[in-house]
């Protein structure tokens, strides 16, 4: 849709209009009396997002993104859908899934009384869709922008068959440096460590950061925390709908041969994700919705 049209019909006075971004993408930015926060329509991709009482925004992208047709973008909040990390059987399709390199179109807007803003987009079909996920489904994301950022990843089985599902939003945060943070929430919880030889291990404390991390935690919904004294905050991640997290800093090595860090970019990040994996992912029912939602709040320390 042309970007006169998706402002006619759904931008919002003061709070919500579209854009045209680097390669001629396409990006919906939200700026209310709370928040801000870019949304690109390939991937419905949140790119960044910082409330109104935060100097440093709390989605972090990364300054040497590349933003380009049909590739994915360092940093923000990907869509990871319908498969998280390699494909079970065919190699040669995407890790992550097809999600967060397609476009989605915009199906709904809303200014809220609560001075937030709302957006809805769904995934676009194509050719090359259907041949990777030949099951009848909608797919959509809602997003509402204020004070907190809040996300709903909605799978529909528009089919006769149950369908299986892996999925995440695969969220990078803004942190002062990682050597200094932690995370709390998973204490005592069961984690597949995919650092070096893959282990199933028990974490113990806090998670916190001097090497490379790269953990799936199993069978846990809680609410998660950053803390971080160099930026006097708390990062507090609350989910439904997510029986997986996972935990991810590539560190230096592993961030320089990806290419998109910058120099120490990787140490002003870390990703804390909402998923379903492993044991954890979802069968939807014919004719069912499934709901992965989540909610981004900082708050000083």
């Amino acid at each position: 849709m042309p970007l006169a049209d998706l402002n006619a019909r759904f931008g919002i006075a003061d709070q919500l209009k579209f854009i045209e971004g680097p390669n001629g993408l396409v990006f919906a930015e939200i700026d209310n009396s709370l928040g801000t926060s870019y949304i690109c329509l390939q991937g419905a991709h949140i790119t960044t997002f910082r409330p109104k009482d935060q100097v440093e925004p709390v989605i972090w992208v990364s300054k040497f993104a590349k933003f380009a047709p049909g590739k994915s973008i360092r940093g923000g909040a990907p869509v990871c859908w319908p498969w998280f990390g390699a494909h079970a059987s065919e190699s040669s399709f995407p890790g992550h899934g097809f999600a967060r390199t397609v476009m989605w179109e915009v199906t709904q807007s809303a200014a809220l009384p609560s001075g937030e803003t709302e957006i809805t987009l769904a995934l676009l079909e194509n050719d090359q869709t259907r041949a990777q996920w030949p099951h009848k489904s909608r797919l959509e994301l809602n997003v509402i922008v204020g004070k907190s950022l809040k996300a709903s990843l909605n799978t529909t089985n528009l089919g006769d068959a149950p369908i299986e599902i892996g999925e995440a939003l695969h969220t990078y945060f803004q942190i002062s440096d990682i050597i200094d943070v932690q995370v709390t929430g998973l204490e005592n919880t069961v984690y597949l460590d995919k650092v070096g030889e893959v282990t199933r291990r028990t974490q113990e404390g806090p998670v916190t950061f001097n090497s490379e991390v790269d953990r799936v935690y199993v069978d846990t919904e809680a609410t998660c925390v950053i803390v971080d004294p160099g930026f006097n905050r708390r990062i507090v991640i609350s989910k439904t709908g997510s029986r997986s997290t996972v935990v991810w800093t590539p560190w230096e090595e592993k961030a320089d041969k990806m290419g998109d860090f910058g120099q120490d970019g990787w140490r002003g990040m870390v990703c804390v994700e909402s998923v379903n994996a492993l044991e954890n992912v979802v069968t939807v029912a014919a004719g069912e919705t499934h709901r992965m939602t989540v909610e981004y709040a900082a708050e000083s320390m």
